[in-house]
């Protein structure tokens, strides 16, 4: 099997996804903001989807997404100091939901017993 180029990427022999991923976004002051992720052990990543389809399984079917290349989305994170790009995450949280105000507050289930005061 033949090696690719290796130029600037760390690992020459891993294919590039073919055409633009599918890229999570969020609403920002003047359109979208592209979504940032952390690693497992806590580094800050691009995340990019190979099909839709992807993307709505891992992230569910509300959120927004835009269609980039790699390279795009690389140089949009850069200056942010990000610089690895996830491809096709298999392991995410469970998407998050809204909870009401006081819905996460935590309640004993029974009281809790009263301790006596000492007086004197």
């Amino acid at each position: 099997m033949a090696e690719l180029p290796s130029g600037d990427d760390p690992d020459p022999s891993r294919p590039a996804p073919a055409g633009p991923l599918y890229v999570p976004v969020r609403p920002g002051h003047r359109g979208c903001v592209v979504r940032l992720f952390r690693t497992p052990p806590g580094g800050r990543t691009a995340v990019g989807f190979t099909t839709e389809h992807r993307l709505t399984t891992a992230l569910g079917p509300h959120q927004p997404w835009i269609r980039l290349a790699a390279p795009a989305l690389r140089t949009l994170t850069a200056p942010l100091g990000v610089t690895a790009v996830t491809v096709d995450p298999r392991f995410t949280a469970p998407v998050a939901t809204r909870v009401p105000p006081g819905a996460g507050t935590a309640r004993p289930t029974r009281p809790t017993p009263a301790l006596p005061l000492r007086t004197g």
